[in-house]
């Protein structure tokens, strides 16, 4: 992801939710929200402490609850550096949302069409950026596995399975049918101001 190289570093303790959309941790949790129809959500959300900043070297020392210490370096792009102060916490968030209806019989093309925005703070606030991607698609079922409670689907560049909870849904989808979907991801890392002491 093109977010804050600095910032996106406190990203990484958010790393084994954030795989790629080619196999969607959210598929762990696809739930049916009506014939045919499935969604699944997945939310993560972590805040660092600023310990403290080396203006000189660009570096900060960022603090988790449990008191461990990671050291990033703040790269040119970080912008509004000069905002970050020691007591600022590091907010970073993750999500990922999956959603699919069955289509009987198939017989559309498999495609996939991604889709992206970025975003970061303007000049004088603090540090903050996002990046949300979407992919849209429509893909084969490969293959339905009712003791496993999965399927195998085939879209335009990659094969993925999933796991459904709903035994009596599974058992609606057959090999040769479709499904049509949305797959979003979203990161943002914004740095908030240090709690007024009281």
């Amino acid at each position: 992801m093109r977010i804050c190289a600095a910032l996106a570093a406190v990203a990484l303790i958010l790393s084994p939710l954030a795989v790629s959309a080619q196999q969607p941790a959210v598929a762990e949790v696809m739930a049916a929200v009506g014939p045919g129809q499935f969604a699944g959500l997945l939310e993560a959300r972590a805040t660092l402490v600023v310990e403290s900043i080396d203006k000189a070297s660009r570096s900060i020392v960022l603090k988790n609850a449990k008191g461990e210490q990671m050291k990033v370096i703040a790269g040119d792009e970080i912008k509004n550096f000069d905002q970050i102060k020691t007591g600022d916490q590091v907010v970073t968030t993750y999500t990922q949302e999956l959603m699919m209806t069955l289509k009987k019989g198939g017989g559309a093309l498999r495609e996939r069409i991604d889709s992206s925005q970025q975003g970061s703070a303007a000049a004088g606030q603090k540090p903050a950026a996002y990046e949300a991607k979407e992919v849209a698609f429509i893909a084969d079922v490969q293959q339905v596995d009712l003791k496993k409670r999965t399927v195998t689907l085939r879209r335009a560049k990659k094969t993925v399975t999933l796991k459904i909870r709903d035994p009596e849904q599974l058992k609606l989808i057959s090999k040769g049918d479709q499904v049509e979907g949305i797959f979003a991801e979203a990161v943002a890392v914004a740095v908030v101001p240090a709690k007024a002491k009281k």
